[in-house]
């Protein structure tokens, strides 16, 4: 009897010692839905020797296709196929040792919400207002700093994170609102404890899990939600070209190729031309793909299939689990180009009116227009991707209205940069903006010029494309001398608690700042709701004086700009206008709200822009 107790001990022992060896450490994504048009769904399993082990479903409709090893036993990668047979609910996934069952772990499949898959991406009848989260609106200071994320609060640190988090969005989307935007960008939320400068969001740590300085998963969808209440569309911004050096599998890599160089730091050499370059050399593609933009954000490798699987998934989890409207793709040149155009066209699968808008940091629109959809390329390359931020209109805007009237410069810029709309595949799909959360603001690059602004304002928010606005820029937010991000990213007054000046409720704000600010929210609000605006056509004059002027019409109507960037009035003969005019002699001012006489001329004042209704 002694002998066998000792024996069941020591077998008990062992077991134990079996157990202990295996533990699943991360398991993504951690739940997935039935109904997709993609029945396919990759599982990376993390965990000790996981690679040991052997996983079983039993579950109506799922079935295990395959079961794929890499380098490191600690990775396992189960493929499964969703039959359409599956059913919403909770399911065992059994890792088993020969006969034994080890580690077991509770999965579910979870119901779409009804219309999920025909969701409406942003438009351009819509007008985004981009947020920094971190610097918006402190909603909730119990989550300044968060035990176990490396970087703690410090709003007296320009690099440093200042508090802002999703609550501080939801408490003021009323305010979002009410000044006229339809969809809110927001900067990362992921996860980022890296130990520094974290605040941007824009080296990710952990792909499924909100950085608990923002909020919760929960809070993020809550904001989608109740953005959505408003009608307000949530666009997520994504990084598929690196995480940050803190992310958890940096630390146990499932094989050499999963980040690009081996895991060993090569800077990029930015030269983004390479992708286009009829005469680049192999060397110098590589150089600008694979290489890193520092030590802290290591550049994935998406040629590896597993890597390329996971990104594509990830963005698939996060529209459905968040109810998002959009996507704003980090870098988009950056990453593999074969693999951007088979992510775009997954997704673009999956949510066939969905939008997706990629950054290419270029002022030359032949290298921007390469990656839209429908672009027919010298190369062949096929893009899926189906807007771009115009980042040429934007700098030759401000090239526009900084330099002097001449043969060469001045409104030229603008007029010739968009006659070049003939490059892009759908010039109406591209995201047109003053500034963001890179550059310096707006009013900062026209040198705290208030009519400069007003034209440029009007200019974006009556162009084609999709305006986007930066957070603040509605109050005339600066910063100074400089383009140090952490003074161009700037707390929003009123977001903390205690602040003198309140830009939510116009407390503290100067004269001028007010006066922005509802000159803003009427420009806004009237082009909410204007079609003409939003998908008519553009006829465009040459700029003549020091005047720009540009139609947009539908066969319902239309809607003439002036722009007078000339020190005074400005007469301008009508006549010139004929083809679009067509015999209309009465329009009003949308922002004066001043009636004009069309047959003949009108007089511009100076350094003023006119939104002209025709009646």
């Amino acid at each position: 009897m002694k002998r066998i107790l000792t024996l069941l001990v020591l077998a008990l022992l062992v077991g134990n010692v079996t157990a202990a060896k295996y533990q699943i450490n991360h398991l993504e994504p951690a739940f997935w839905w039935v109904g997709m048009k993609n029945p396919n769904l990759q599982l990376l399993v993390h965990g000790d020797n996981i690679a040991n082990l052997r996983p079983q479903i039993d579950y109506a409709g799922i079935e295990i296709k395959s079961v794929s090893e890499v380098t490191n036993k600690n990775y396992l990668f189960v493929d499964l196929a969703i039959g359409a047979e599956a059913k919403p609910g909770k399911f065992a996934i059994n890792f088993n040792k020969g006969k034994k069952t080890v580690v077991t772990y509770e999965y579910e499949l979870l119901e779409r919400e009804a219309g999920s898959a025909n969701r409406i991406g942003f438009t351009p009848s819509d007008v985004m207002y981009l947020i920094t989260p971190d610097r918006f609106a402190n909603g909730d200071p119990a989550n300044d700093n968060v035990e176990g994320l490396s970087e703690q609060a410090d709003r007296t640190y320009k690099g440093g994170r200042h508090g802002g988090d999703i609550r501080g969005i939801i408490n003021h989307l009323d305010y979002i609102a009410d000044m006229g935007f339809t969809s809110v960008w927001v900067n990362p939320v992921l996860e980022n404890n890296q130990p520094k400068y974290s605040y941007h969001g824009y080296s990710t740590t952990d792909y499924y899990k909100v950085d608990e300085r923002f909020g919760t998963n929960e809070e993020y969808a809550e904001l989608s939600k109740k953005a959505k209440e408003r009608g307000v569309g949530l666009i997520m911004d994504m990084i598929v070209n690196h995480c940050g050096s803190e992310h958890w599998w940096m630390k146990d890599l499932p094989s050499e190729d999963w980040i690009n160089f081996g895991g060993e730091f090569a800077q990029t050499s930015h030269k983004r031309t390479t992708v286009q370059d009829k005469y680049a050399s192999k060397e110098d593609l590589k150089q600008f793909a694979d290489g890193w933009f520092v030590k802290t954000m290591p550049d994935l490798n998406q040629r590896n299939p597993f890597m390329a699987t996971y990104l594509i998934q990830n963005t698939i989890w996060w529209i459905e689990y968040a109810g998002l409207q959009g996507i704003r793709m980090d870098t988009y040149p950056y990453p593999d180009a074969d693999f951007m155009s088979k992510w775009t066209k997954e997704v673009m699968e999956e949510y066939p009116n969905f939008n997706i808008v990629g950054e290419e940091w270029s002022v030359n629109p032949a290298i921007v227009s390469y990656w839209q959809k429908g672009k027919v390329n010298h190369n062949g390359y096929k893009s899926y991707l189906p807007s771009l931020m115009d980042f040429p209109l934007q700098n030759a805007l401000v090239e526009a209205l900084n330099k002097e009237e001449t043969w060469g410069t001045g409104w030229i810029k603008l007029y010739e940069m968009l006659a070049n709309d003939f490059l892009y595949a759908d010039p109406n799909n591209l995201v047109i903006f003053p500034d963001n959360h890179d550059m310096a603001r707006i009013y900062n690059q026209l040198n705290h010029d208030i009519p400069s602004f007003n034209l440029a304002m009007v200019y974006f928010l009556t162009m084609r494309g999709i305006p986007q606005i930066y957070y603040g820029t509605e109050i005339l937010m600066k910063h100074a001398a400089g383009s140090d991000h952490g003074l161009i990213r700037a707390d929003f007054p009123g977001g903390w608690a205690g602040d003198k000046v309140n830009g939510f409720t116009g407390e503290g704000l100067s004269e001028k700042e007010k006066a922005t600010q509802q000159f803003m929210k009427k420009l806004l609000n009237w082009r909410k709701g204007n079609e003409i605006i939003h998908n008519g056509k553009i006829m465009h004059y040459a700029p003549e004086n020091g005047v720009y002027c540009i139609f947009r019409y539908t066969e319902k109507g239309k809607v003439m700009i002036v722009l007078n960037k000339n020190n005074e009035d400005v007469v301008l003969n009508t006549k010139r206008f004929y083809e679009m005019l067509n015999g209309d002699e009465k329009a009003q001012d949308v922002i004066s709200e001043k009636n004009f006489d069309m047959s003949s001329s009108i007089t511009v004042p100076a350094r003023t822009p006119l939104i002209l209704e025709m009646n």
